[in-house]
Parts: C-alpha cells; sequence; structure tokens
C-alpha cells in the first residue's frame, strides 16, 4: 500500500448511524463506543467494508451487493451491527460500512480479507480504535 492511500485510511472518519451519529478516529479513544460495547457485553467491535476491494471504485450496484452479503454473513454469525461509512476530511470520499459488535480479531481480519478489503478498524474495548493492514 502507498503511504498517501495508507495517510488517507489513518485520517479518515469512520462513522457509526446512531443518534447522534458516532465519530470513531484512528488513536482516539472513544467513550461512547465503549459504552455501546458495554450494553452488548463485549470487548471488541470492527468496522468493515465490503465496497471498492483493494480501494478501486466500484459500481453503487456491486458496492450494495457485497455489502448486502457483508450483512448477510455476519447477521448469520448473530453479530450486533450497525451500518456506517467511512469518510475522508474532505467529505469527497463515502464509503459504505458496518460496525459489527463482538468480532474478534482474527475473525475480522479474515473476513475484511474475503471481501479484498485492504485494511479494517479494529477497536478492543477501552483502547483507541486502530486501523488492521490486511
Amino acid at each position: 500500500m502507498n503511504k498517501e492511500l495508507l495517510a488517507q485510511y489513518l485520517d479518515s472518519d469512520y462513522v457509526v448511524f446512531a443518534d447522534p451519529e458516532l465519530v470513531l478516529r484512528i488513536g482516539e479513544p472513544s467513550e461512547r463506543l465503549d459504552r455501546l460495547l458495554e450494553v452488548h457485553e463485549a470487548a471488541c467491535a470492527a468496522f468493515v467494508t465490503a465496497a471498492n476491494p483493494h480501494s478501486k471504485k466500484k459500481s453503487a450496484a456491486k458496492n450494495a451487493e457485497a455489502m448486502a452479503a457483508l450483512d448477510g454473513m455476519l447477521a448469520a454469525a448473530g453479530y450486533p451491527r450497525y451500518p456506517g461509512e467511512g469518510r475522508n476530511a474532505e467529505g469527497t470520499w463515502r464509503e459504505p460500512s458496518v460496525l459489527a459488535i463482538g468480532i474478534y480479531r482474527a475473525n475480522a481480519e479474515a473476513l475484511g480479507k474475503l471481501f479484498g478489503q485492504n485494511a479494517i478498524v479494529f477497536i478492543e474495548k477501552g483502547k483507541a480504535p486502530e486501523l488492521l493492514l490486511l
């Protein structure tokens, strides 16, 4: 992965559609996210997408199909999940995503790889979200 793309990932907002929106940033702990994990009695979560594999732009229809497949897998596994999106600071890029509650690191990495992603965001309760390069 080139340095420019990595910098974009690190500088993005990872937004969970809650009321109000929950904005996650790499390296910045979130008390609201910790409380959400507590509600679900979970120690970890992952913010993942199936859209635009390998950061190559796909059509809205292809991304919707991939996201539906991801959501179906998470639902079948029983993970509580919240829709969201990744956004760059300029607001010129938005990517549909999902926060999967209770998914372990190895499973989250495998899921990201399955959907051709370069990275995912992994969260452990009490710690800052981290970018995991795949």
